[in-house]
């Protein structure tokens, strides 16, 4: 797992690959849809299938962890409304939001796949840090 700086912002993703398959989560604060009590964070991901078979997108499982160390998990089908195939060497990205109740928070997880050869395993998302631009916490 790598900790990624952003140079726009100087919030930090994250990269981890699991299975041949490379995730990267760059996050950024969105302050114009922001209030107090309420923090909006988008996060873009990518997956990069390097292996050597197709792999489809089955479910994700999002653990959030705000600054007071309140932790939602958040599970479902597919990301975005799909459940994509990634064929070897092709990547496949998607933006999403997370809205906090503190300015500051994590995030990580995991993706559940499926193989061509029909196996199920999961893929990890390392932790990302989820905070407004500049700020110390």
């Amino acid at each position: 797992m790598r900790s990624i700086p952003l140079i726009d912002d100087g919030t930090r993703g994250s990269e981890a690959t699991t299975h041949g398959l490379r995730v990267s989560v760059r996050p950024s604060y969105l302050p114009e849809q922001s209030k107090p009590g309420q923090w909006l964070f988008a996060y873009n991901v990518e997956i990069f299938n390097e292996s050597m078979e197709s792999v489809q997108l089955l479910s994700r499982h999002w653990v959030i962890t705000d600054a007071d160390g309140r932790v939602e998990e958040v599970s479902g089908p597919g990301v975005v409304g799909e459940q994509p195939v990634i064929g070897p060497g092709d990547t496949y990205d998607y933006e999403s939001y997370c809205p906090l109740p503190t300015p500051f928070g994590t995030m990580r997880g995991s993706y559940k796949m499926r193989s061509e050869a029909g196996h199920l395993f999961d893929v990890r998302i390392a932790t990302f840090e989820l905070a407004p631009p500049m700020a110390i916490h």
